[in-house]
C-alpha cells in the first residue's frame, strides 16, 4: 500500500457517515498511478465538497505525494 492510498482512505473515512462503504483501490501503470475512491451514494457530495473544493484538495495532495516517486498520481472519485 502506498502512502497516497492510505491518506485518501483516512480523509474519506473522516468525511463520510458510512465508513463501511469507503473503498480505495490503487491501479499502477507504467508512468501513472490511479487511486480510485468509492463511497456510498449518500456520501458522494461530502467527498466532493462545495464547488469541488475537497476533491480538488485531495487531488492536489495525491499529486504532490506522487512527485516523490517520479510517477504521476491521479485521484478518481467513482459513484
Amino acid at each position: 500500500m502506498s502512502q497516497a492510498k492510505d491518506l485518501v482512505e483516512i480523509f474519506a473515512k473522516s468525511l463520510v457517515e458510512d465508513v463501511s462503504k469507503v473503498n480505495v483501490i490503487e491501479v499502477e501503470g507504467e508512468h501513472t498511478v490511479v487511486i480510485e475512491l468509492r463511497v456510498g451514494p449518500q456520501d458522494i457530495g461530502k467527498v466532493i465538497g462545495k464547488q469541488g473544493r475537497i476533491a480538488k484538495a485531495l487531488r492536489t495532495l495525491v499529486s504532490a505525494m506522487g512527485r516523490k516517486s517520479g510517477k504521476k498520481y491521479m485521484l478518481e472519485i467513482i459513484e
